[in-house]
């Protein structure tokens, strides 16, 4: 039973990929300026180690 289960999996369809790609996007879209801030951090953490070494 579990082996039949297994084999009649389909692949992702159409439909969910585009639903998470819109998900995605649209969180991206609403948390732009923290993601921004963010890498932003970062790089300059990385840039001021990398001057310190």
């Amino acid at each position: 039973m579990f082996k039949s289960f297994l084999a009649e999996e389909d692949a992702i369809g159409t439909v969910e990929m585009i639903l998470i790609l819109v998900v995605l996007i649209s969180l991206v879209i609403i948390f732009k300026s923290q993601l921004t801030n963010l890498v932003n951090k970062i790089f300059k953490t990385i840039n001021d180690k990398a001057t310190s070494v």
